[in-house]
């Protein structure tokens, strides 16, 4: 009996000390997600009123999201949620803070504690105190935050990925309503160009030019990702542009390159239309000219639309000669020459 307890008394210690699930703990196999990323950030973050962090839980949280355990995330999640709810107002705030998801207050694709808490978090963003922010994290119940948490764990687990991402990819060209294909292109585009570089048009202005196309692509969990496929439309696009424009990295499919919030597609709400693909300064500015910018307003179709709402991140790469052909998308990666940015969506 005595030893017995002994055993359950450390079980319970480790459950507390690691996150890890009660089974878990009780084999001695606690269950974790390499790499774990550095979460030393959220310590400079207003959200916790200087409160204590668990950096630790933080990180392995995340892990565990881009690597789709749903049990550790649910144990980790459910440990948060209960003692450590200044770690859950700096990985919300993390989120739900940045200027760029200042509309989900108004999206019924997150939870309405979500909903009720981005203001504050937009608030003690821009003015450097977070006691509001984090009173109200203090005072939810344990379901509403765990939606806050629930939410915001969205969005980290856009960061990173597990091996394959590329052969999960839907090429396909989307159609809308009556079935004809849907193609997106800079406003020089003068129809169907013919694959070669030699048989491009010249750059208008001196600036290369690129068509985006529409994709899907899937993280390990199975949680799809909206992706657009940038394709050379003149002469000078290409990958030496792409890399003198850009700071993305090379990109093989191997897995998901972190978010850069440098990078914005900016759609629009009442069209329901994508608007431009602009770089951001360290001023908030944005870098002209766009890299690429709608020459009309054409409807998304409805499940890309949907899909941009719930991301609210999209996968950009390129350059491809094809942005249809899939054996040119796959070949471009294997020799290096496919470059790519998760990047966030702004709703205008």
């Amino acid at each position: 009996m005595v030893r017995n307890q002994r055993k359950k008394s450390r079980d319970k210690a480790r459950v507390v000390r690691t996150g890890a699930s009660r089974a878990s703990a009780a084999t001695g196999n606690v269950h974790r997600h390499d790499p774990v990323p550095d979460m030393s950030i959220l310590q400079g973050l207003p959200h916790s009123a200087a409160n204590k962090l668990n950096l630790d839980f933080a990180g392995r949280l995340v892990a565990a999201a881009r690597s789709g355990c749903s049990p550790c995330q649910t144990s980790l999640m459910s440990k948060i949620v209960q003692r450590h709810r200044a770690t859950l107002a700096v990985l919300a705030g993390a989120v739900y803070g940045l200027e760029l998801n200042a509309g989900a207050q108004h999206s019924l694709s997150v939870s309405a504690a979500t909903r009720s808490w981005s203001p504050l978090a937009r608030s003690a963003a821009e003015s450097g105190d977070g006691t509001a922010a984090f009173a109200a994290v203090v005072q939810m119940d344990e379901t509403q935050a765990a939606d806050l948490l629930d939410d915001a764990l969205t969005h980290w687990a856009a960061g990173g990925a597990g091996p394959d991402v590329l052969k999960f990819l839907d090429l396909t060209t989307d159609l809308d309503p009556q079935g004809s294909a849907t193609e997106w292109s800079d406003a020089s585009r003068p129809g169907p160009v013919p694959v070669g570089k030699a048989s491009l048009p010249p750059d208008p202005d001196g600036v290369p030019a690129y068509a985006v196309m529409l994709a899907t692509t899937h993280m390990p969990d199975g949680r799809p990702l909206p992706m657009l496929i940038l394709e050379g439309e003149t002469a000078g696009a290409g990958l030496a542009d792409l890399r003198r424009r850009t700071n993305w990295p090379a990109w093989d499919g191997s897995q998901l390159p972190e978010p850069d919030v440098n990078w914005r597609l900016r759609v629009d709400i009442a069209t329901r239309s994508l608007e431009c693909l602009a770089q951001i300064d360290p001023d908030g500015y944005d870098v002209l000219p766009h890299l690429w910018d709608a020459s009309e307003t054409v409807p998304l179709p409805e499940p890309f639309w949907d899909l941009l709402d719930r991301a609210q991140h999209v996968l950009i790469a390129g350059p491809v000669k094809d942005g249809e052909d899939q054996d040119a998308f796959q070949s471009a990666a294997d020799t290096g020459e496919l470059l790519a940015v998760v990047a966030r969506v702004r709703f205008m």
